[in-house]
């Protein structure tokens, strides 16, 4: 009798390989499947079938017998939980003094009910970390969370320690300690996933939006969790990069809106949109930088009329092999840049933003710019600190603990207030910039709606100059139904 060993199911650098499995093995075990998210591909180079790693979970539901893993096949990857019995193979202790509130708890029910894949969508400030932790205390497995930037990574672990009494790994930011509970960022995890796909049976997106890209995305692909959360306070808008997502993680389980949870969960809030106009001299300049700009594409579709301002960077570019065209796109976007720093540094907005520390005298102001130069620029002329992504990690952490305790009344920012980051109870933000992006504006929003012990109302100032580009990106980013819907009184 001939003996032949079943086949073996290995994580191998972020892939799935099944090795000593027949072609007729596979069309009898796999080959009727209805899950069309399993798929294999032959690999002549090692003689095995394999697939993303990803796809562990639908594998292991093809080849389970009686809701049992299969006898015919050994699972030989790391982690123990994959073989997708209820034995739990790590204690995560519970040291909160919280409740739940309720649209915490149908959060939490959703991803239970839901297969333990998908999306959660809620608000800034109504507690997605909350929700992520409980389910890791529910579901006792090793997790991996998977954060945009390392201020988050520190800020997770710090709540992990906090709320369980775990010291979770880091994956980032020179440091490489990998734990039944770890840390990372996008990009470390992308790196790194390859080696630790397969030792963890829970992976957390937080902010998951970014994990669309074509880059981040591999992190979600090998990794050969069963369990997948994404959490994010704003869904995609395209909807590939949202199909990719239920790909990638699952399907929307919960969803809650501003407008929903304002004066229950949140704040209460208003968006108030203040309007400047520009002085003689920047009005002079801004039109001559107009026309330019416009004679430049007029020109251009004279000889492609299908030209679109996003092709003047490819011009730009081909600066070698045809010099003339390249000299005159690169007039075309100085005056562009032009445009843009008048309609951001109107010198009417300055006026209007003493008068608004002012009103707000005596409560903590963020303020959001839409470039590092205006930030400098009102740090300096308001002597408030300043938050850019180049500030070093112990700066930061002085800025928000200086925030927090009063000691600087006003903090001003870029972009890295924009998600994620804790902070503490404010009511006032004034945006003097941005993109047209509505993400953006929901994530700046949500800045100043965290609902306080005295039920104050949140205010959010949009400061724009008039008969510019900025007021199209302010309309941009004001369809979204937060800016539109009425708070509830």
């Amino acid at each position: 009798m001939t003996f032949e060993p079943k086949p073996i199911i290995e994580f191998d650098r972020g892939t799935l390989t099944i090795r000593h499995a027949s072609e007729a093995w596979i069309s009898e075990h796999l080959g009727n499947q209805t899950d069309e998210s399993v798929w294999l591909v032959r690999d002549p180079r090692d003689d095995v079938y394999r697939c993303d790693a990803m796809r562990a979970a639908s594998l292991a539901r093809c080849l389970k017998t009686d809701d049992q893993p299969s006898p015919d096949v050994v699972w030989a990857l790391q982690n123990p939980n994959l073989n997708f019995s209820n034995e739990r193979h790590l204690f995560i202790g519970d040291k909160r003094k919280i409740l739940l509130r309720e649209d915490q708890k149908q959060a939490v029910e959703s991803f239970c009910h839901g297969g333990h894949q998908g999306l959660i969508v809620m608000p800034t400030g109504t507690g997605k970390t909350v929700v992520a932790i409980e389910l890791m205390i529910r579901l006792q497995c090793s997790t991996l969370i998977v954060v945009p930037v390392r201020d988050l990574m520190y800020q997770w672990h710090e709540k992990i320690l906090q709320s369980t009494g775990i010291d979770a790994g880091l994956i980032g930011d020179g440091v490489h300690r990998v734990s039944p509970i770890s840390v990372t960022t996008y990009d470390s995890a992308a790196i790194h996933m390859p080696r630790i796909g397969d030792k963890f049976s829970m992976v957390i997106f937080d902010e998951v939006h970014h994990l669309a890209g074509p880059w981040r995305s591999d992190a979600a692909r090998m990794s050969a969790a069963s369990s997948r959360l994404g959490l994010t306070a704003t869904l995609p808008r395209e909807p590939a990069r949202l199909a990719l997502l239920h790909d990638l993680v699952g399907p929307v389980l919960y969803q809650q809106n501003i407008a929903d949870a304002a004066g229950d969960t949140l704040a209460q809030y208003s968006v108030r949109r203040i309007a400047v106009r520009m002085n003689e001299q920047e009005r002079t300049a801004y039109s001559q930088y107009s026309r330019t700009i416009q004679q430049f594409v007029s020109d251009r579709r004279q000889l492609d009329p299908k030209f679109t301002w996003e092709d003047v960077y490819k011009l730009v570019a081909d600066a070698e092999g045809n010099p003339e065209s390249a000299a005159s796109a690169m007039l075309a976007v100085a005056a562009f840049r032009s445009k843009r720093k008048i309609e951001e540094q109107a010198a009417a907005k300055m006026r209007i933003l003493e008068d608004l520390f002012r009103l707000h005298s005596g409560s903590p102001v963020i303020v959001f710019t839409g470039s590092n130069v205006m930030a400098r620029q009102i740090s300096t002329r308001f002597l408030v600190p300043c938050l850019l992504s180049n500030c070093a990690k112990k700066e930061r952490q002085d800025l928000l603990r200086g925030f927090a305790e009063g000691r600087y009344p006003a903090l001003v920012a870029n972009r890295v207030l924009d998600e994620g980051v804790d902070l503490p109870e404010v009511k006032t933000a004034i945006v003097m910039g941005g993109l047209s992006s509505q993400r953006q504006a929901i994530q700046r929003l949500g800045r100043v709606l965290r609902k306080g012990i005295n039920n104050e109302t949140a205010v959010l100032y949009e400061v724009v100059t008039e008969d510019s580009g900025e007021v199209q990106r302010s309309r941009d980013r004001r369809r979204n139904e937060a800016y539109r819907a009425r708070p509830k009184s």
